[in-house]
C-alpha cells in the first residue's frame, strides 16, 4: 500500500558519495563524460545522460548530509505529504529544507539504517550555478 499523498517512487535520481579530495573526484567524473551542474567549495553535483542521473560528491568539510541515495519527485507537495505520512506512522524523518538550487527535501533512514533523501526537483531540473 502506497503512502497517502504519494504516487510512489518514480525515480532514483541521485547518489551522494563522500570523497576525500573533491577536485580530484570531480575531475574523474567529468572525464567520464558527466556534466557539472552545481559547484561549491565543499560539494558538487553532476548529471549523466538524457535521464539526468545524478551524482553528488560531498567533500570532507560538507556537513549537511552524508552518503545517501535520493528519490526525485516532480511535485513539492508530494515530498511534504510523504514526510507527514511517515511521521504520523512513527518513522523518524527530518524537516523539509528548501535548497539554494531550487529543490526541497528531507532526509530519513530506511529500516536497515541506510540514508535516503526525498527530493522535489522543479520543472526544468536542478538549477545550475556553473
Amino acid at each position: 500500500m502506497l503512502l497517502r499523498g504519494s504516487q510512489g517512487v518514480q525515480r532514483i535520481g541521485h547518489i551522494a558519495l563522500r570523497v576525500e579530495n573533491l577536485e580530484r573526484a570531480k575531475s574523474f567524473y567529468l572525464r567520464l563524460g558527466m556534466c557539472l551542474i552545481w559547484d561549491d567549495q565543499d560539494w558538487c553535483y553532476l548529471e549523466a545522460g538524457k535521464g539526468k542521473d545524478g551524482l553528488a560528491l560531498l567533500g570532507p568539510s560538507y556537513k549537511a548530509a552524508g552518503p545517501h541515495f535520493a528519490f526525485h519527485f516532480k511535485e513539492k507537495e508530494e515530498v511534504f505529504n510523504i514526510q507527514n505520512n511517515l511521521k504520523e506512522s512513527g518513522v523518524n524523518v527530518g524537516p523539509v529544507h528548501e535548497h539554494r538550487d531550487g529543490t526541497a527535501s528531507f532526509y530519513m533512514q530506511d529500516t536497515e539504517g541506510n540514508w535516503l533523501e526525498m527530493l522535489y526537483v522543479p520543472p526544468g531540473g536542478i538549477q545550475s550555478n556553473v
